[in-house]
């Protein structure tokens, strides 16, 4: 392997982020706090459109919180994709629902909105898009679907911010909710976190109060007033999925970053995009003209015309060290699912050429254009 590795991912810490972190582990307050509900009300404005925003430990977390939310329980079913990471469709099993999973369109390796309605049953409660490597999945289409059979709709905007739709930005339609991560290799990032976001305020409260095993009050505004501030009540059998001021802290100042971290790795594709055109190839998807891509991942498909197997082609990319990954392993090939639900790769054709010939290419923002040209050789050779 060579000397210098270039990995998959970085995440972009400034000083202001570490200023900011300092200052919070000075102040004596380090869990939930003033800093959470300042990054929970910047979410709020940066997205716009009158939403509510409640910052958690998770997106996962969110997710679990945001169908706990809009009721879904046993007996019930969620449409989703089966070409997502598993915390997508394992929320739905914490809330003893089932997951009906469906294929992705194969020009934007989204959800299949066919496919969706092809799914919709007596049963079936709710939708929850993922909006994949950044692009918007069809949200128009998704929503005037659930419209019509009266279903809810959970975005999955984990690779999401700030991609827009139609011209507004993801977290701002008139989804249910749509939740976002900020975990390491994220646009931005708290180290680990999210955040869950929705126009409707009885959501919204309902996700803070589950947030913290159900109390009626905060642990900051119990131990900081004046008052008898001891007294709280359970409401709920809640879970403990609060974010900290420390994990806060970071992310004030990288929202604060999130559209000059989106043109840095817009930038990055467009210089991927010229230096692979050429090669046996096919490229990511763009967004919809008018839109805006968030570019959270660079995904390649090699061609069929290409002679080395797509492992092998990870194998010596790292061997000349350059970090590699595939999103994803289909949830249909996993076992838990694929037993528990029969699923088949013939099921999801889409889904499964898609990743029998994906690989993730480093994409961050502190890469540089000769790491970019790097990459570049490097495929040109692994492949040619």
């Amino acid at each position: 392997m060579t000397s210098s590795f270039l990995p998959f991912a970085l995440p972009d810490i400034g000083e202001e982020e570490i200023a900011e972190v300092v200052a919070s582990l000075r102040s004596g307050w380090v869990t939930t706090g003033t800093k959470t509900k300042q990054f929970e009300a910047d979410f709020a404005a940066f997205l716009g459109g009158e939403v509510e925003a409640v910052a958690v430990n998770s997106a996962t977390a969110g997710l679990h919180l945001g169908l706990e939310a809009l009721g879904i329980g046993q007996g019930d079913q969620v449409i989703t994709t089966t070409h997502t990471f598993t915390a997508t469709a394992e929320v739905i099993r914490y809330l003893g629902a089932e997951p009906v999973f469906v294929d992705v369109d194969p020009e934007t390796l989204c959800i299949d909105v066919d496919a969706v309605e092809r799914s919709i049953t007596s049963r079936s409660r709710a939708i929850i898009p993922v909006h994949f490597a950044g692009r918007s999945a069809a949200m128009p289409q998704l929503l005037a679907l659930a419209q019509k059979h009266n279903l809810k709709v959970m975005e999955d905007a984990a690779h999401a911010l700030p991609a827009t739709c139609s011209g507004q930005m993801i977290g701002s339609l008139l989804s249910d909710v749509t939740v976002f991560s900020f975990y390491a290799n994220k646009t931005i990032t708290t180290g680990e976190g999210g955040m869950l976001v929705t126009r409707n305020p009885e959501l919204a409260q309902r996700a803070r109060v589950m947030r913290l095993h159900g109390i009626n009050r905060d642990s900051f505004d119990r131990f900081t007033s004046m008052a008898a501030s001891w007294y709280y009540e359970i409401v709920a059998p809640g879970f403990k999925y609060n974010m900290t001021d420390i994990a806060a802290s970071l992310g004030i100042h990288q929202l604060k970053k999130a559209h000059l971290f989106q043109q840095k790795r817009a930038y990055l594709v467009s210089l991927y995009d010229q230096a692979l055109s050429d090669l046996p190839v096919v490229l990511p998807p763009h967004a919809a003209h008018g839109d805006l891509h968030a570019w959270h991942l660079y995904v390649i498909q090699l061609m069929d015309s290409v002679a080395i197997e797509r492992d092998t082609f990870i194998d010596k990319m790292f061997d000349q060290g350059i970090g590699c990954s595939v999103h994803y392993i289909p949830l249909h090939l996993q076992p838990y699912w694929r037993d528990t639900f029969a699923l088949t790769p013939e099921m999801f054709p889409a889904s499964q050429a898609i990743y029998e010939r994906s690989v993730t290419l480093p994409l961050y923002t502190r890469m540089t254009e000769s790491d970019v040209t790097r990459v570049a050789q490097t495929v040109r050779e692994v492949l040619l």
